[in-house]
């Protein structure tokens, strides 16, 4: 059993994403509760999440969501995980549910040959450290991408979107006036 749920989405509207995950949580938990005669919640906290940057880090964004269930030994391979989009991506099924998105698209016009990459992507390794990069940038809801992108997220935003340097900051020293 899994105890995270992870989305990859490209929400058309700003708050798409909040309100998609906020109906979804009020009606699965009803659902649940109605069905099996409780009444608690059932997910601890919020959901997490960040802005990516597409170009160079969605790839990377789904190769981890899509290995999530195997590295954690639910499957052995991700088309055997039934809520993962790897069936539609790598295999070529068809769901009512998922979009391509366009980078996926971008892989190749021919279907068959877009699949092929895609399982292409997932056979290697991922750059190292890069889980880290993700998983901070989820934890504190920061922006994922390198400096330029996250200077325009900052900007239009208005807020910090990036970690700050661990530990205090440094003291400001006190200049000695003398007087000659």
């Amino acid at each position: 059993m899994c105890d995270h749920v992870h989305l990859l989405l490209t929400p058309a509207d700003a708050d798409s994403a909040g309100m998609l995950m906020k109906r979804l949580g009020q009606r699965y938990v009803q659902y649940i509760n109605c069905t099996y005669r409780r009444s608690s919640t059932l997910w601890e906290g919020r959901f997490r999440s960040c802005i990516a940057q597409e170009e160079a880090y969605l790839p990377a964004c789904q190769r981890s969501i899509e290995l999530n269930p195997v590295r954690a030994g639910i499957v052995a391979h991700p088309g055997e995980c039934r809520w993962s989009s790897y069936a539609c991506n790598g295999q070529g099924e068809k769901s009512d549910l998922l979009s391509p998105h366009s980078i996926y698209l971008y892989l190749s016009r021919s279907a068959k040959k877009r699949q092929a990459s895609y399982r292409e992507l997932l056979r290697h390794e991922r750059e190292p450290g890069i889980s880290n990069q993700i998983r901070q940038a989820i934890n504190g809801n920061f922006a994922l991408g390198n400096a330029r992108f996250t200077e325009e997220i900052a900007a239009r935003l208005g807020r910090r979107v990036t970690p700050e340097k661990a530990g205090r900051p440094p003291k400001k020293t006190k200049r000695k006036e003398t007087n000659e």
